[in-house]
């Protein structure tokens, strides 16, 4: 009889530490959408690239589906150097997109010059479905535009140390400024997984940004230059700066991170419960566990701590390559015993990283888990006021029991304030005993809110939670959190968001994982910059490319 191996206990999966270092894998964002454009056979065109030689103009990509077509209008602006910034508060950059709801026409196109490169000063329609903007590379544009206008290919160096051309500040879908909220688009098949929009805004920006510097390139010197090597544009993928903004993310929305934990989890259940495994998936395991040993080596940072991090991967992965090229791994539960070898042998980092490995040789039996992934946000969780006092007290000792043994008197246990910034009506964080912040504090400390409840429970003599509630209407919102997280296992983040210690990069990167990003650069505790789609195929290259793009390839002689 064949042992399934169930799920991991959200005890384990669900600590910042361990969730700050989550890896790509085959149900992330960008691969949901990059299969799908090939498997329905989308066809892309440019009917309108406007640009002169100093880089201003615009164009329009368009994406054409089964039954319906979207276009990335696209605006080109020669910034001086001086003005770029990865800063939120920038009012000026390098190209600034918006993804439209069909095929634009001349009125669209001109009232979008507008508005979209002025971005959060300007306006946008329910006929368009994000907002974004980028700015160039200052180590690498002039670098490549000269390199093809000379007719050379640049120095392949440089790339590997940058990784894109135009870095990202901003991608801003689900009605911001005006544009369509999710609920415009979510029952449209291609629209339904997590963040589709705005993976394919950048998908498309990406082909945008490599055409525009081979297009500058043959502007400054028609007659030599050259377009880039296909083998090395691949290498090109889109930079992102993100920061405190997306963080509470994770808190706000607990039945979305169930959906993405609880299908990333799934699917390593099935992987480590199959008896046995082929020659074939082996050898493609094997491969890909040296395909992340290069991309660990060629991930870069200068932040302490991910520099920490990238050590022990990279020791990591080499005692991981020496491991599989040795032991069986065809029979008695192969994956299983691999993941029980990693659990003593390797950091959180390789843990990770081998976690989405396992998947990779295993499309057909994972894939169908993107359908799960989604969530109807407007579904409501209500309160159940006929659940007793008790059985809310055994949920919250289940599920916060690691908060109840946190002494919230310390002031260590609680030193940050999640608060709104009034000029840019995004998250931040401040320090609850240096600034006056805390009157402004939004509800982003469930491991607190969860003890006073506890605390209050003990003390109450009501029976059931409608009439608690009714006396203690301040413990409302955690009420319908713990037992949200009581049907969701996955739903809570079971670590403390308010200690000093909290890193708000551990929660960018899991959200950045699933996104697909990779070369997680953190700059501080609060930002990063990651890359997107790197080494992916281009629009044109999608019906003969695999799936298996997110790693870099082995060298020829290896493969």
């Amino acid at each position: 009889m064949v042992e399934v191996i169930p799920p991991r206990d959200p005890n384990e999966v669900m600590t910042l530490a361990r969730l700050g270092s989550a890896h790509q894998c085959r149900l992330s964002f960008m691969r949901q959408l990059l299969r799908r454009l090939s498997r329905e056979a989308w066809k892309f065109d440019v009917p309108v690239f406007d640009i002169d030689a100093n880089g201003e103009g615009h164009a329009v990509y368009t994406a054409k589906g089964p039954d319906r077509t979207y276009s990335l209008l696209a605006f080109a602006h020669d910034l001086p150097p001086e003005q770029r910034s990865d800063r939120v508060i920038a009012t000026a950059w390098d190209a600034t997109f918006t993804l439209f709801d069909g095929v634009p026409t001349q009125d669209d196109i001109t009232r979008l010059s507008q508005n979209v490169p002025l971005q959060e000063a300007g306006r946008v329609s329910d006929r368009e479905l994000s907002l974004s903007r980028a700015n160039r590379s200052v180590r690498l544009w002039d670098h490549v535009v000269e390199a093809l206008a000379s007719g050379q290919q640049p120095d392949e160096t440089k790339v590997g140390d940058v990784g894109y051309l135009m870095r990202t500040t901003a991608v801003y879908g689900s009605g911001k400024f005006g544009a369509a909220d999710r609920e415009q688009t979510r029952h449209r098949p291609e629209c339904a997984g997590p963040f589709q929009i705005e993976m394919l805004s950048v998908f498309l920006t990406r082909a945008f940004v490599m055409d525009l510097v081979e297009h500058m390139a043959r502007m400054r010197a028609p007659e030599r230059a050259v377009p880039l090597d296909p083998n090395l544009r691949r290498r090109f993928g889109i930079g992102n700066s993100t920061g405190l903004g997306m963080a509470p993310f994770l808190v706000t929305h607990p039945a979305l991170l169930n959906a993405w934990i609880a299908a990333r989890e799934e699917a390593l259940s099935r992987v480590r419960s199959l008896p046995e495994a082929t020659v074939t998936d082996v050898q493609a395991l094997r491969r890909f566990v040296a395909r992340a040993k290069i991309h660990a080596n060629a991930w870069r940072s200068e932040h302490p701590l991910q520099i920490k991090k990238l050590n022990a991967l990279r020791s990591d992965m080499a005692a991981l390559q020496a491991h599989v090229e040795t032991v069986d791994l065809t029979s008695d539960q192969p994956w299983n015993r691999l993941w029980v070898w990693a659990q003593t042998e390797l950091s959180l980092e390789g843990q990770e990283q081998l976690a989405a490995l396992l998947l990779e040789p295993y499309g057909d039996l994972v894939d169908g888990l993107t359908d799960c992934m989604a969530t109807d946000e407007h579904m409501t969780f209500p309160i159940d006021g006929t659940m007793s006092v008790a059985t809310l007290q055994t949920i919250l000792e289940d599920v916060y029991g690691w908060a109840l043994d946190i002494d919230w008197d310390t002031p260590e246990s609680h030193a940050r304030v999640w608060y709104v910034s009034e000029a840019k009506l995004e998250p931040r964080l401040g320090e609850r005993f240096e600034e006056p912040i805390e009157p402004y504090e939004q509800p982003l400390g469930p491991g607190r809110d969860a003890t006073r409840l506890y605390t209050a429970l003990k003390q109450t003599d009501e029976t059931t939670v409608a009439a608690f509630l009714l006396a203690h209407p301040e413990h409302r919102h955690v009420t319908r959190r713990a037992q949200i997280a009581a049907r969701l296992p996955y739903a809570e983040i079971r670590d403390n968001t308010l200690s000093a210690e909290m890193l708000p990069i551990d929660m960018l990167r899991l959200k950045l994982s699933f996104f697909g990003a990779c070369h997680f650069d953190p700059r501080s505790d609060r930002w990063l910059r990651i890359n997107m789609y790197q080494h992916a195929p281009f629009p044109h290259e999608l019906a003969q490319a695999s799936d298996d793009w997110t790693l870099p390839p082995l060298p020829i002689a290896a493969q």
